[in-house]
């Protein structure tokens, strides 16, 4: 009796031990921080990214006093493009695989305001994550909340292995601004 009251004792405390299906603890980088969890994109995510995007970053500007932003399709469409050119040259930065700068790519969609700025981002990050991590950074959050935007453009392409190039363009239908451009 004793035996089977120390087997089923010792078969609990082991079984407490075990990691349940789907409860993985989560697995560590080199630095000891969490690897990024895979994030797709869902099918919807076109039509409601951007809105869902627009409706923080009003929020966001609405806090520091800033008037809200527009969906603009040209400033998307010129977002579109870098997000996708970015992942084929295999680096987040400002200029295009042609040399083009933010500048020339809303000017090349018709844009007929002026550049505020760009904000870019290489993830695996959702949305709502890379926005966090623009408002951390000065240079990212000066773009979001410069009080003279007006539009925004949103767009991202994400690639076969989940990873996700972002692109943020704020624009202002009011002449001689200086643009700003940032990234994370």
């Amino acid at each position: 009796m004793r035996i089977t009251i120390l087997l089923v004792s010792a078969l609990l405390a082991l079984s407490g031990c075990a990691t349940m299906p789907g409860s993985e603890p989560p697995r560590l980088a080199a630095d000891g921080k969490p690897l990024p969890k895979l994030y797709r994109i869902p099918s919807d995510g076109k039509n409601r990214i951007p809105y869902e995007m627009l409706d923080s970053v009003n929020t966001l500007r609405s806090a520091s006093g800033a008037q809200p932003l527009v969906l603009d399709s040209a400033l998307t469409a010129a977002a579109a493009t870098h997000s996708r050119d970015m992942a084929n040259q295999n680096r987040p930065w400002h200029f295009g695989s042609d040399g083009s700068s933010p500048l020339d790519r809303v000017q090349r969609v018709g844009y007929r305001g002026n550049l505020i700025g760009e904000n870019i981002s290489e993830t695996f990050e959702t949305e709502i994550e890379t926005l966090s991590a623009w408002m951390d950074e000065d240079d990212t959050r000066r773009v979001i909340l410069d009080k003279r935007a007006t539009d925004l453009g949103f767009a991202w392409y994400q690639e076969g292995n989940g990873k996700i190039w972002w692109t943020m363009i704020l624009g202002s239908r009011q002449a001689g601004q200086p643009a700003y451009l940032a990234s994370n």
